[in-house]
């Protein structure tokens, strides 16, 4: 289910954005390496010139990819169910209100397959 929502304009990185709260753990990619966060940090480490990632690092990103792969369901179901991996609006408000709206009929979505897999 999709909790927290937040729009921006294009030139603002994901990295800027912090939608954890304190004391969250945050399982986050190498695309915010070094980034800090208000909750637990379990960011991935990249690999830099000169310090290559050790097997630990890599072993501990085998844990964190299972536990990231239900965060990434939603951007899969977006994008290719839903076809909205675009907007095609021309001001912060109208993508909001899209995305407000895109991410209410998810959750609609995933109570119809949760009613599914649980019928009471």
């Amino acid at each position: 289910m999709i909790r927290r929502l937040e729009t921006t304009i294009a030139e603002i990185h994901d990295s800027q954005i912090d939608l954890s709260k304190p004391g969250e753990v945050v399982y986050r990619d190498r695309g915010y390496f070094g980034v800090p966060c208000k909750g637990h940090n379990a960011t991935m480490k990249r690999a830099v010139r000169g310090h290559p990632l050790k097997i630990r690092d890599k072993l501990r990103y085998k844990r964190i990819v299972r536990k990231r792969s239900a965060g990434e369901r939603p951007y899969a179901v977006i994008k290719n169910i839903f076809k909205s991996g675009h907007l095609l609006v021309t001001t912060t408000l109208r993508a909001h209100t899209k995305n407000l709206f895109t991410c209410f009929c998810y959750n609609l979505q995933q109570l119809n397959t949760l009613q599914k897999k649980n019928p009471t």
